[in-house]
């Protein structure tokens, strides 16, 4: 046996490398995700709280169709769960903690459907044009399982943002699907906010911000601008 094992260089004496298997989702999910992110980790408290609470509500496939007793092996998936609307000052870690998120959910052994676009890149990407059915499209995403939609109210407000908006943010509250929210602006104005500072509540109207209210657990980032510190 042992002549057998070093005709294929096999060595049973020598120490196994202290490197953990890879992770066929997480490598997945690693081409999708911009290069500056592919190292993030949630960090915040209420960030690491939120994964583990998805986590814990994965289900095994199938439990929720028409015969959940059958076919309930494999990976968990994601379900239903509350979300994060992630806010602060340009540069806070906003956008790192949301791809951590994802990250970790991935590494726990979750199955993973999840879409990222910034709510400007989403507009563009509806706007009518042949060959696209930005109908198909919608419908397409306000139904993925996790869903990243990054600066919000960052985009130049129209009665057609504000009614895209409204109807994304619309069903996945009814339906409970978890998404997570960056945006630069407070959600609110308060009497600490400054004159000139625009809060998201102007941007997308008191419909769309009354659901983020109910479906968001709301996380303020603070501190200097990373991209600064980084050079």
């Amino acid at each position: 046996m042992e002549a057998k094992l070093a005709e294929r260089g096999l060595d049973l004496d020598r120490p196994l490398p202290d490197t953990p298997e890879p992770i066929p989702a997480l490598e997945a999910a690693q081409a999708r995700i911009p290069v500056d992110y592919r190292a993030a980790v949630p960090e915040h408290p209420d960030v690491t709280a939120w994964v583990r609470t998805i986590a814990d509500n994965a289900v095994a496939p199938n439990t929720e169709g028409l015969n959940p007793h059958y076919g309930s092996t494999g990976r968990r998936r994601i379900a239903h769960g509350p979300s994060l609307l992630l806010w602060g000052a340009t540069g806070t870690g906003k956008t790192h903690q949301a791809y951590g998120a994802i990250r970790a959910l991935t590494a726990a052994g979750c199955g993973v459907q999840w879409h990222a676009a910034t709510a400007a890149d989403l507009y563009a990407d509806m706007r009518p044009r042949t060959g696209v059915d930005p109908e198909h499209m919608l419908r397409q995403i306000v139904r993925v399982p996790l869903l990243l939609l990054d600066d919000l109210g960052a985009a130049k407000p129209s009665e057609w943002t504000e009614e895209i908006t409204f109807r994304l943010i619309n069903w996945r509250c009814q339906n409970r699907l978890p998404t997570i929210f960056t945006s630069n602006m407070p959600p609110v104005r308060t009497s600490e906010t400054p004159a000139r500072q625009p809060v998201l509540r102007d941007k997308v109207g008191d419909r769309v911000l009354s659901r983020l209210s109910g479906m968001c657990t709301a996380v303020e980032f603070t501190g200097p601008d990373r991209r600064f510190q980084r050079r």
